[in-house]
């Protein structure tokens, strides 16, 4: 799946409500049911079952579950080699475990994301430097998956 064809599906769940642990495009989804979304919806079937998970993610331990799995499923790349497409793990505040994705829509001086935020659901947002600043890490989907 070429870069243009993420984006589109992803673009495509534009307005569907967050809904917690959701993966549902037009009924619900939270950040990771996004991916999850687009995942199926691009690539094939997901690679694992996803088991409950609360909403401060794996705060309490302070273990990187969520970019455990992104290293198991899907291609990490250098921070600074952007491209449409990209998978974007973000740290919400400095010292957390990162617990939210994105994936990039734009790249460049308008540069933005597609995200399912609470209380917003899925949006395209600007990556702003403060949404940069808060980038852990930068994965790419699997080419022939």
């Amino acid at each position: 799946m070429i870069p243009a064809q993420i984006v589109g599906v992803a673009q495509s769940w534009i307005g569907t409500p967050y809904l917690h642990q959701a993966s549902v495009r037009g009924a619900g989804a939270d950040c990771l049911g996004l991916i999850r979304g687009v995942w199926r919806e691009a690539i094939c079937a997901e690679p694992e079952s996803i088991p409950a998970y609360s909403q401060d993610w794996s705060e309490p331990s302070g273990h990187e579950d969520l970019w455990a799995a992104a290293r198991r499923w899907l291609n990490e790349k250098d921070p600074a080699d952007e491209a449409p497409g990209d998978v974007l793990l973000f740290r919400m505040r400095s010292g957390a475990v990162a617990k939210h994705l994105g994936i990039a829509a734009r790249i460049g001086a308008a540069a933005s994301f597609i995200h399912a935020y609470t209380g917003h659901g899925v949006v395209e947002t600007a990556l702003s430097d403060p949404w940069r600043r808060k980038i852990a890490a930068r994965f790419e989907f699997p080419a022939g998956a």
